[in-house]
């Protein structure tokens, strides 16, 4: 049943190709089978064939940066992210003392945060050892720009800096998007997935329905469909009660004092 709607698919897109006069380069071309961890091992060896060219499936293709694998585990993602980081922070460190604090901190996160800033909201409900490998480069960026040594406790250069965690820095962005979403500033199919519970007929009668709660849709696989964006999103909003916020940039602000508050509680006195 999966292999022909597969096939029908790639006909499908051949077709297409022919109609617009269209040849596909199989050198340039990425292809994967998608599936969880159980059912990987009875997926094809082969990849479709697409006019004359076949493709041969890839262990993670990259898609507008984004390093996705067959098993939607995101380890592609995290170890090409750590590996880029590292590599800037390693010429970086050449030039620490020849610039003054504040430039070197604006380099920083400008070549390094910004990576793994990058489209980290599809990082949501990853494994701790993972999101510990990206906290890893925020801590190794702190200690460059603090000067502190690696036996040093990294949370208060990383307060004294105002940066928030790998988790929260997570938790922002999908709130910021949540708020885009359910305010019409978004792209109309990310407006379309999420609903409120006081639009629901069946809960108009629930406590909940007077609050600013969102539904969380319910999922088969608890892996991978908790981490899908109406899911996240969701989840996220609910959890961090920012509802209130008139704009955006209100809620940036009040929402970085919140996380941050909420992610260094017992360090700050």
């Amino acid at each position: 049943m999966f292999l022909s709607v597969v096939t029908d698919c790639v006909n499908a897109v051949a077709q297409w190709m022919r109609s617009n006069r269209l040849q596909l380069n199989s050198d340039k071309t990425e292809f994967k089978w998608s599936a969880t961890v159980r059912r990987q091992h009875s997926l094809p060896t082969v990849g479709p064939l697409i006019g004359s060219s076949t493709v041969t499936p890839s262990s993670a293709v990259r898609d507008l940066g984004v390093y996705i694998d067959s098993g939607l585990t995101m380890q592609s993602h995290v170890r090409q992210a750590v590996s880029r980081c590292f590599a800037v922070l390693r010429q970086l460190r050449t030039a620490r003392r020849q610039v003054p604090t504040s430039v070197f901190q604006s380099l920083i996160v400008a070549l390094v945060l910004s990576r793994l800033d990058y489209y980290n909201s599809v990082l949501f409900g990853l494994p701790v050892n993972l999101i510990q490998r990206l906290q890893s480069v925020q801590n190794a960026a702190a200690r460059l720009v603090s000067r502190i040594r690696r036996s040093e406790h990294i949370t208060p250069a990383l307060i004294s800096l105002h940066w928030l965690r790998v988790p929260e820095r997570i938790y922002f962005k999908l709130a910021v998007m949540t708020y885009q979403s359910i305010h019409g500033t978004s792209p109309s199919y990310l407006q379309s997935y999420f609903t409120r519970v006081s639009n629901i007929t069946s809960r108009r009668r629930l406590r909940s329905s007077t609050s600013h709660r969102l539904d969380v849709p319910s999922v088969r696989l608890s892996t991978v469909g908790r981490r899908a964006f109406p899911v996240s999103g969701a989840t996220v909003w609910n959890d961090l009660h920012v509802a209130s916020a008139p704009s955006l940039a209100f809620l940036r602000q009040r929402l970085k004092t919140f996380l941050f508050s909420r992610s260094y509680q017992d360090s700050i006195i």
